[in-house]
């Protein structure tokens, strides 16, 4: 936050970890210099006019030779479908003012959302602010790994990070989130494991599918069982956990499909729109299964499935003749 500073800045994407971090250091920013908090305003940008933040971020320091003014969301809000002619003259507005800031004005609108490379007040940023995108990764793991290490200063292992990852997708605030329960979980007295995110995440219910499948493939019926309790117990909903074993065959079984072209994980990750760390764990599993096997199973599974809707069998009685038949 030099002098030669720009006046106004856009913070847009859908990295809002990254764009709250940004704001953060502008923040810490301006409370190392004199009067620094007297002088740091922010607004939610749905409930203040376009005319309230020119005027916020003109309006002369307070013994401070800067002003810092955080608007959250307000362009989204005005660029959504059916704005309406009131929300496009305060775009016009914004564009006719945003040049003429006076030099100590340090505006920020940061949007939870990618603006359109099209929208008029990016353009503007290029010739007369600062504008920047912040991306998150399509694959958190190296994320995960990074701030647990940077932020939490404790260790998470790779296969720990990415089944995270698998099941927090692009949702860097939910990652975290997440991330902090384990952080806490672990106390510092140890590195983060996989077991640990299976007990304390929503990733359970997945790794719990894995082992049933595993159970399953090895005639373990007793165990199957066991996992499937377990399943029913954490879901309640006998549907709900049917879907979840329907899709993880048909998982399988495309997967399967895809090895026997010579596809690799990397490839069936895509193909399948899954997460790499499911599409190893899906690889992995199709090995002790013939194509013919998890077509069989498939079948199976749709017909129960048909019967369970016709309600000619209860769903939990399926699901205990499905593990009985699969486990012999």
């Amino acid at each position: 936050m030099s002098k030669n500073a720009p006046s106004f800045y856009i913070f847009h994407g859908d990295d809002d970890m990254a764009i709250e971090d940004e704001l953060h250091k502008l923040r810490s920013a301006m409370r190392q210099t004199p009067n620094g908090d007297l002088n740091t305003v922010e607004f939610d940008g749905e409930q203040i006019t376009a005319g309230e933040v020119i005027a916020a971020a003109s309006a002369y320091p307070f013994l401070a030779d800067k002003r810092l003014v955080i608007v959250k969301g307000m362009l989204t809000y005005l660029t959504r479908k059916g704005a309406g002619e009131s929300a496009k003259k305060a775009l016009d507005f914004l564009q006719s003012e945003l040049p003429n800031l006076p030099p100590y004005a340090r505006l920020v609108f940061g949007e939870r959302v990618p603006l359109s490379e099209n929208h008029k007040l990016l353009k503007l940023a290029a010739k007369h602010g600062l504008a920047k995108q912040f991306s998150a990764p399509k694959d958190s793991t190296g994320w995960i790994l990074k701030r647990a290490k940077e932020v939490y200063g404790v260790p998470i292992s790779p296969r720990a990070a990415a089944a995270l990852a698998s099941v927090t997708a692009e949702d860097l605030r939910r990652a975290d989130n997440e991330l902090l329960k384990l952080v806490s979980y672990v106390n510092g007295e140890r590195e983060i494991s996989e077991t640990d995110v299976a007990r304390l995440t929503p990733y359970v219910a997945e790794a719990s599918l894995f082992d049933l499948v595993d159970a399953l493939a090895e005639g373990r019926a007793a165990d199957a069982a066991k996992l499937l309790r377990r399943l029913l117990d954490d879901r309640e909903d006998p549907f709900a956990v049917y879907g979840m074993i329907v899709r993880q065959f048909r998982l399988l079984l495309l997967a399967k499909e895809h090895l026997t072209t010579g596809s690799t994980p990397s490839t069936i990750a895509d193909a399948l729109r899954v997460h790499r760390y499911v599409a190893e764990k899906l690889a992995k599993q199709t090995r002790v299964f013939s194509l013919a096997q998890l077509e069989k199973i498939y079948r199976r599974l749709l017909d129960y499935d048909v019967k369970m809707k016709t309600g000619r069998i209860e769903p939990e009685l399926a699901l205990d003749l499905l593990i009985a038949s699969l486990g012999k």
